[in-house]
């Protein structure tokens, strides 16, 4: 059966993929008018758009200066080639959802001695004598957050471990001090308000210090994608038309300003927070107001969330449902970069008014 689109604009507050961001069409006119898709990735042209959409989101991400940009097909891939390079023996990972979870599985399946320790509403920060930390900045499947202090905690703790921090649904809508982290990475389909297939993976030179002596050698081993994005090249075909993309989105965010930005998502946080607890059939999943995500907000639903996802979709507004044994349960709402103070006031007023 064909795909048949309907008529009703849809606002998406999907928590990835998710809403496109709102200069997106208009680049990808450009892009296909320059005719971006079709470029070497050998060319002047490539190493053009590589060397701008890494010093644009180097920007908008605040960082410091040693950090390299390298990319991936998602973030999913870079917990593969995190458990190749970067892991001699041991990884400790601090799981407080499912993507956490999946981190520490693939460190499993390649072999290492990955340790997990399960966290539900409160983080205490811990030393560990593994070669690598494994951290999820932002949990999309639990809506559960760090406090930015949890890093520099870990850091000072562990000062010799790599520290990896996943930031896929964190920024650019929460600052992130980098220079507590060796290794970040994150992907383009939520807080960038890109399609899925791209993935952004930012290193420090404490990690190609590791990484050369693991000895990974595959074709994207650490080492080889940083000697090609040295000379603002990948070590095969990437994403062309993404990374194009991605530097055309980040450029207007440092037009509008990483301040802006991070308060208006601070203000529609409050605002959804301030409904849900008010509102008789919801409770917020993560009860430490800490740990409460400013970018994913999840919700406990008393009788299900058939009704409310169906009751807003018929409204124009797609909400995430809840993820793996919650999926039933609860609610997630994305609060991105591109979702607008009015649509979620307008999605605050609908929640208000179900009963």
């Amino acid at each position: 059966m064909p795909f048949i689109a309907s008529q009703m604009k849809k606002v998406f507050f999907t928590p990835g993929p998710s809403e496109i961001f709102f200069t997106y069409n208009d680049h990808m006119r450009v892009a296909l008018r320059q005719q971006i898709g079709s470029i070497s990735h050998r060319s002047k042209d490539f190493e053009s758009i590589f060397e701008h959409t890494t010093s644009q989101v180097s920007e908008v991400l605040q960082l410091p200066p040693t950090y390299r940009i390298v990319f991936a097909a998602g973030a999913t891939e870079i917990w593969e080639r995190t458990a190749q390079n970067l892991i001699l023996e041991t990884s400790h990972h601090f799981v407080h959802g499912a993507f956490g979870k999946k981190f520490h599985q693939v460190a499993q399946n390649w072999g290492k001695d990955a340790q997990l320790v399960n966290i539900e509403n409160e983080f205490i920060p811990q030393e560990t004598n593994a070669d690598l930390i494994a951290l999820t900045m932002n949990e999309t499947s639990t809506g559960f957050q760090h406090h930015a202090d949890n890093l520099e905690a870990m850091r000072k703790l562990n000062p010799n471990a790599l520290i990896s921090l996943d930031v896929v649904s964190a920024v650019p809508g929460m600052k992130v001090n980098f220079d507590k982290v060796d290794s970040a990475f994150l992907s383009v389909q939520k807080c960038f308000g890109m399609p899925a297939g791209l993935g952004v993976w930012i290193l420090n030179d404490r990690v190609l210090n590791v990484a050369e002596k693991v000895g990974n050698k595959s074709y994207h081993s650490i080492p080889s994608l940083i000697k090609f994005a040295d000379k603002n090249q990948t070590p095969s075909t990437p994403n062309v038309l993404g990374i194009y993309l991605l530097g055309k989105i980040a450029e207007d965010m440092n037009r509008r300003g990483l301040q802006a930005i991070q308060s208006e998502i601070n203000y529609k946080a409050a605002l959804l927070y301030q409904t849900l607890e008010n509102h008789s059939k919801f409770s917020i999943a993560i009860s430490e107001k800490k740990h409460q995500s400013k970018t994913t907000i999840v919700a406990d639903c008393d009788d299900g969330n058939t009704r409310i996802l169906d009751y807003l979709s018929k409204q124009g507004m797609i909400l995430g449902d809840g993820y793996g044994d919650k999926k039933d349960q609860q609610i997630r709402i994305a609060n991105f970069p591109v979702h607008s103070k009015e649509q979620v006031e307008l999605l605050c007023d609908s929640l208000e008014k179900f009963r």
